[in-house]
């Protein structure tokens, strides 16, 4: 199990990342909580990883702190939720806020989630409170740190269509991505910061 990456951020284009590791380009997918604090392209950064081995593919998944990867994990183990629908989560909203919703059981707000529909939110309320009761890992400061920087290594492609793929890789339907990506285009600049928007606009809808 790969359970820690550090290496040179070389591309990024959400929801998937590459670190450079001594010469090993290292692809990974990330909630973009994680996007949120990454540095600039050549930066060193630091991330905890969780790697899903399937009979056509090794995909290593990436996290800010250990809170995000323990909630990933649980959330692995739910019936009817994977990978995807986990990082849509993480995207969605943070682990307080989910946390929040399992407690006081608001299905709608988990539905708004893409893929998420009303029995498998009902399915993670119910088999989410004990083990969020029995507590996750502090969040703390992400995992994406910046040890050190180089010159940056690639151009950034158009914010707002790079934040309608995103939004389409989290499960949005095209349409919904590109509607959502414009209204917060209208805010922001930056690829990271659409993306927020948009995600903080639909969870509070």
């Amino acid at each position: 199990m790969i359970g820690r990456i550090q290496g040179r951020l070389i591309a990024k284009q959400p929801p998937q990342l590459m670190v450079d590791v001594q010469g090993i380009g290292y692809e990974l997918e990330a909630p973009m909580s994680v996007f949120y604090d990454l540095p600039e392209l050549g930066s060193i950064v630091t991330l905890l990883t969780h790697l899903i081995v399937r009979e056509d593919a090794h995909v290593l998944y990436a996290f800010g702190n250990e809170g995000e990867r323990a909630l990933f994990r649980h959330l692995l183990k739910i019936s009817g939720v994977g990978a995807k629908m986990a990082l849509a989560i993480l995207s969605s909203m943070d682990a307080a806020r989910f946390a929040e919703c399992v407690q006081y059981e608001d299905i709608t707000a988990l539905c708004r989630v893409p893929g998420v529909g009303k029995k498998t939110a009902q399915r993670l309320v119910i088999e989410m409170k004990d083990r969020l009761a029995a507590g996750l890992p502090a969040t703390g400061t992400s995992g994406a740190a910046t040890t050190g920087q180089t010159r940056p290594l690639a151009a950034a492609a158009s914010p707002l269509t790079e934040a309608v793929h995103a939004l389409e890789a989290l499960g949005y339907r095209p349409a919904d991505a590109a509607r959502m990506a414009r209204a917060a285009s209208e805010q922001a600049e930056t690829t990271e910061e659409i993306i927020r928007i948009a995600l903080k606009s639909l969870n509070r809808g």
